[in-house]
């Protein structure tokens, strides 16, 4: 019965700030069972990396457009010699429109948070205020055990 009690500090300062700071061990494992507490309390995960993420706000929030890679193959006077933009639709706000009714809300995972930018996690701060649906936990690096702290008070120390 523990197994279904811990966590619960996790989700309640989840629901209070809105977004994380965590720090988990090297060698995994804390992540998963964190987000299976989640999805126990009625919140989905969505986990991405950092990695590439570019515009971060055009990524989760806007339609944005990419460039695939070209593989040497270019296009001789039709058009841009790197190649056609393909729009891309949102990730987070297409996660949240695709929703269960029964779900509170969307919790976005993002591992490798240590290279965001400050202006970066700030945006990352603001906005479970815009959508109160959803939630955001950033992986900062890593601790010899699984500890947290409200995203906000992390950037005001950096």
């Amino acid at each position: 019965m523990a197994l279904l009690t811990t966590g619960k500090g996790f989700v309640r300062a989840l629901e209070k700030s809105g977004a994380l700071g965590v720090y988990a061990p090297l060698e995994g494992g804390y992540e998963g069972r964190y987000q299976r507490r989640l999805r126990t309390n009625g919140y989905d995960s969505f986990s991405l990396s950092a990695r590439g993420l570019g515009d971060v706000s055009a990524y989760l929030m806007g339609v944005h457009g990419v460039r695939p890679p070209h593989l040497g193959k270019k296009n001789i006077g039709q058009d841009a010699a790197v190649g056609d933009v393909y729009f891309v639709q949102p990730m987070a706000a297409y996660q949240l429109e695709s929703l269960p009714a029964s779900s509170k809300g969307l919790v976005l995972w993002i591992i490798e948070g240590y290279i965001l930018s400050k202006a970066e996690l700030e945006y990352l701060v603001g906005l479970p205020q815009q959508e109160p649906r959803l939630k955001v936990v950033v992986e900062l690096g890593g601790e010899r055990y699984f500890r947290w702290q409200p995203l906000e008070d992390l950037i005001k120390v950096a």
